[in-house]
């Protein structure tokens, strides 16, 4: 693998640079820099920036309207936009449904849905798991039964990230319960305004609105809104999970997170030095940053692949295991350099414009809420445990 970038892709990552610092607005910079809660707009206003520029889906082929970059100008790109403090692109429309319906969807479909995820004009969400249907995806029941030129969809849908901003929901539906779990399942594109369908908040422990439950009674669906064919829906919600764990590896936001972390450990003090020439200390944090390393080539091997035609297999689940892992242990190491300061309970400090003062360091209220919130990264995306599952199964044969 040849590291040293060509002069073209130098120049790339100059034009990357200078659009973001162009383009991000100042204030929602200010926000992800430090650490506090993003709103709907936020998001929209870089969305919309990167998608006027045709960036926004960096990861499509020129063929669906994306701009094309090669491996490396995809390396280059989401490595600056975390440098630089940009919100992550959410990628329920950009990474998930965009690509399925790109892949599995008809014409119709493509030239109705695909230029408002471009632009980001629509707002997705992700309506796979459910009480009691977690892991074992394929054990659903949301049902969704055909009259006429529709479908009637009852059920719920629980941790639906941001779906209380989404114009459309993508749903793993139930349409023929006879049939083994796997071949009865379908895929629905379903507008959240139908009647019927309602949201309820699921506040997490940092006082954040980010996932929901949705419940669906009665939901009347067009049957063009069907992806694929009916009772083929897995082979789209296998696709989906290749792509959504590919990104779960996050390995720009956590080579922004070590560094964050050694800058902390330069200033908390340990018996009157700083806590970076603690050499037990400093030895955990070079097995983390040997690890976002390993990590990182991993993915770039991967995304070579892709690049030649090749479509991710039994290696995105082990870029999901140790992504996950590796974001917990950043939020493990850095509860522990902040130590007691991280004990205050004070989330009016992860919005912007409080009133509250921060106990300790103006980094230390980050500390409790990063790591309570990360405990799901080893959950969601299909655990670790089935992903280990999978490596089993698809690599060694077991």
């Amino acid at each position: 693998m040849d590291l040293a970038f060509t002069p073209e892709e130098q120049k790339f990552a100059d034009e990357v640079r200078a659009f973001v610092r162009a383009n991000l607005p100042a204030d929602v910079r200010d926000k992800v820099k430090n650490g506090k809660h993003l709103i709907r707009d936020d998001y929209m206003r870089w969305q919309q920036a990167l998608g006027k520029k045709g960036w926004l889906v960096y990861t499509w082929p020129k063929k669906h309207g994306g701009p094309g970059f090669t491996p490396a100008q995809r390396y280059i790109f989401e490595n600056i936009c975390a440098e630089e403090y940009a919100p992550g692109i959410i990628p329920f429309g950009t990474k998930m449904v965009g690509p399925v319906i790109y892949t599995f969807g008809t014409e119709a479909q493509k030239e109705k849905y695909l230029p408002a995820i471009r632009e980001s004009t629509v707002w997705w969400c992700q309506g796979y798991s459910e009480p009691g249907s977690g892991s074992d995806l394929a054990s659903l029941r949301t049902k969704a039964e055909k009259d006429g030129d529709h479908y009637i969809v009852n059920g719920s849908k629980t941790w639906n990230t941001m779906g209380h901003w989404a114009d459309w929901i993508f749903c793993l539906v139930r349409t023929d319960s006879k049939s083994k779990p796997q071949e009865g399942i379908s895929f629905l594109l379903i507008d959240m305004k139908t009647p019927g369908i309602t949201v309820k908040p699921i506040i997490m422990a940092d006082g954040g609105h980010e996932v929901n439950e949705v419940f669906f009674d009665n939901v009347r669906v067009p049957v063009e809104n069907l992806v694929g064919k009916e009772n083929e829906g897995w082979t789209c919600a296998k696709f989906l999970l290749a792509n959504e764990r590919l990104g779960i590896a996050a390995v720009p936001q956590s080579k922004r997170g070590v560094e964050a972390l050694k800058d902390i450990a330069r200033v908390e003090q340990d018996n009157g030095r700083p806590l970076i020439e603690n050499q037990s200390f400093a030895e955990k944090i070079a097995d983390l940053e040997i690890q976002v390393t390993a990590l990182e080539f991993t993915e770039l091997r991967v995304l070579s692949q892709m690049a030649q035609g090749g479509q991710p297999g039994a290696e995105v689940s082990g870029l999901k295991i140790r992504g996950s892992e590796i974001q917990q242990r950043i939020t493990e190491l850095t509860l522990e350099a902040v130590g007691e300061y991280s004990a205050p309970y004070l989330p009016g400090l992860l919005w912007q414009g409080t009133n509250e003062e921060p106990v300790g360091p103006d980094y230390a209220h980050l500390a409790a809420p990063r790591y309570f919130n990360t405990r799901k990264t080893t959950i969601y995306g299909g655990s670790n445990e089935i992903q280990k599952g999978i490596i089993s199964k698809m690599v060694l044969g077991l």
